[in-house]
C-alpha cells in the first residue's frame, strides 16, 4: 500500500479513478473515506494534472464544472502544500491572499447577520437586511479579484499548456457572480418581509453565495496559487503586477511595492509620450501627479459605465479613499440609504437633464461642500461624473482683505 501512496503516477491514477466515481454518482462521503485511508495527502500539482488529463481524455468541461464543488468537499484538507514556494510581500499572489482574508472577514460578518435573522422579530428584519446589503455590496468587489485571475493569470497558465483548470475555475467565477447578484437582489427587495421568509431566503440564496466565495478561496490557496508559483517565471509575475491596476484591488490596497529578483524593472507608463498633450498645454506625468496632490480639494472620477476610475490623493483627504475602490461600481461605495440618490444623479447626468448637483454638510466640526459635475465630450456625449469635495470651514471665517504676502497658515484649515 505504501508503494501505491508514494508513487506519483499510481497516486494520480487513483485520484482520477475516484473523481470518475464521483461523476458516476458514487456517494462523496464514501469516496472521501477511501481518499483519507489510501492517500492521506495529495500534492497540489497532482490535483491540477489529474483534472487536466480528465478534460483532455474527453470528460466535458461542463461536467467537471458541475461536480467541482463535490471535488472540493472531497479534497479539502487533504492537499499537500509542503512543497509550495514562499510568497514575497507585495507579490501578486500575496495580494490575492490578502484579498482573500478581507473576503473572509466580510463572509464572517454576513454569517453573523444571518444568525441574527434566526432570532429576529419581523420588525427587526429590515434593519438587518440593510446591514446585509452593505456587506454584500462589499462582497461584490470580488469581481475585480476574479477578473485579474481571468485576464492576467490564466493566459500565462495557458502558455504553459494548463488550460482545463482555468476554464473550469472561470465557469465557477460566473456561477458565484450570479449567486452574489441574486443575494444582493434579495437583501435589496423593497417591502415588508417576515423573519421566517428572511431565514428561508438566507438558506436558499445568501448562504450559497458566501459558500461559493469561500470554496473558491480554498481552491485558489490550496491548488491554483501554489501551482502558479511553480509554473510562472518572475518575468511573468512582473507582467501581471504591472497590469494589475487596470483592474483594481479587492477590499485591500497593498502597502508594499514588489520588486522581482533578476528582472529588469521598467516603469509603467500611461502615455506613449514624455508629455501628456492637452488642448491648452501639456504635462509630464509626474507633474500631473503632483498637481492632483497639491490641490486643496478632493476629486473622484466615475466613468460612463459607473465605475470609479480615478481619485486625487491630497495630504488631507476629507473622505478616505484607497485603490481598492478603482474599477468598482460607484453604488457600492455608498451606504444603501443613499444609493437611490446616486442613481438619480447618474440617470439625470446621463440623460442630459442635469449637469451638476451640490450638497453641503456639517461633519466633525467642519463645513464640507460636495458637488457633482457631468463630464461631456465635444458632441455633448456623457463621459462620466466628477465628484468635487472641499472643506470650506476656514474660508467661511475669512473677513476683510489680505493684500500683502504672508506665509502664515491663516488661510489653511
Amino acid at each position: 500500500m505504501s508503494e501505491l501512496i508514494n508513487n506519483s503516477q499510481r497516486r494520480k491514477e487513483l485520484l482520477k479513478h475516484m473523481i470518475l466515481q464521483l461523476h458516476q454518482g458514487e456517494a462523496p462521503e464514501m469516496v472521501k473515506k477511501r481518499l483519507v485511508e489510501l492517500l492521506q495527502n495529495i500534492p497540489y500539482d497532482e490535483v491540477v494534472e489529474v483534472e487536466q488529463e480528465l478534460i483532455m481524455e474527453g470528460l466535458p468541461e461542463e461536467e467537471v464544472l458541475q461536480f467541482c464543488d463535490i471535488h472540493t468537499m472531497v479534497l479539502e484538507g487533504h492537499i499537500d502544500q509542503t512543497g509550495a514556494r514562499p510568497i514575497p510581500l507585495g507579490h501578486p499572489v500575496d495580494t490575492f491572499t490578502k484579498e482573500n482574508r478581507e473576503l473572509e472577514r466580510v463572509i464572517a460578518a454576513i454569517e453573523q447577520l444571518i444568525n441574527q435573522l434566526r432570532t429576529a422579530q419581523d420588525a427587526q428584519v429590515k434593519e438587518i437586511f440593510l446591514k446585509l446589503h452593505a456587506r454584500f455590496n462589499e462582497l461584490m468587489d470580488v469581481d475585480k479579484h476574479y477578473r485579474r485571475k481571468e485576464y492576467l493569470l490564466f493566459p500565462f497558465l495557458e502558455k504553459y499548456e494548463i488550460t482545463g483548470p482555468p476554464k473550469v475555475m472561470w465557469g465557477k467565477h460566473d456561477e458565484i457572480r450570479a449567486k452574489l447578484k441574486a443575494a444582493l437582489e434579495v437583501v435589496s427587495a423593497p417591502g415588508a418581509i417576515t423573519a421566517e421568509e428572511a431565514v428561508t431566503a438566507a438558506d436558499m440564496v445568501l448562504y450559497p453565495a458566501i459558500n461559493g466565495v469561500a470554496d473558491m478561496i480554498m481552491k485558489e490557496e490550496e491548488i491554483l496559487l501554489p501551482m502558479s508559483m511553480d509554473k510562472l517565471t518572475e518575468g511573468d509575475w512582473h507582467a501581471i503586477y504591472q497590469q494589475t491596476m487596470e483592474f483594481g484591488y479587492c477590499l485591500y490596497d497593498p502597502e508594499v511595492e514588489w520588486k522581482p529578483e533578476g528582472v529588469a524593472i521598467t516603469e509603467v507608463t500611461y502615455s506613449n509620450k514624455e508629455f501628456m498633450q492637452l488642448s491648452t498645454g501639456n504635462f509630464r506625468i509626474e507633474e500631473l501627479e503632483a498637481l492632483f496632490k497639491v490641490l486643496p480639494v478632493d476629486l473622484t472620477f466615475v466613468d460612463k459605465d459607473d465605475k470609479v476610475r480615478f481619485f486625487s490623493l491630497g495630504p488631507d483627504r476629507i473622505f478616505a479613499r484607497n485603490r481598492a475602490i478603482l474599477g468598482r461600481d460607484v453604488r457600492m461605495c455608498h451606504p444603501p440609504s443613499s444609493v437611490h440618490v446616486v442613481d438619480q444623479i447618474l440617470d439625470d447626468f446621463r440623460s442630459g437633464k442635469e449637469n451638476s448637483a451640490a450638497f453641503w454638510i456639517n461633519m466633525q466640526g467642519k463645513f464640507i461642500y460636495i458637488e457633482y459635475f457631468a463630464m461631456r465630450g465635444k458632441e455633448g456625449e456623457y463621459l462620466g461624473t466628477l465628484e468635487y469635495t472641499q472643506d470650506l470651514t476656514h474660508l467661511r471665517k475669512l473677513e476683510g482683505e489680505q493684500r500683502l504676502l504672508s506665509y502664515t497658515k491663516s488661510s489653511k484649515p
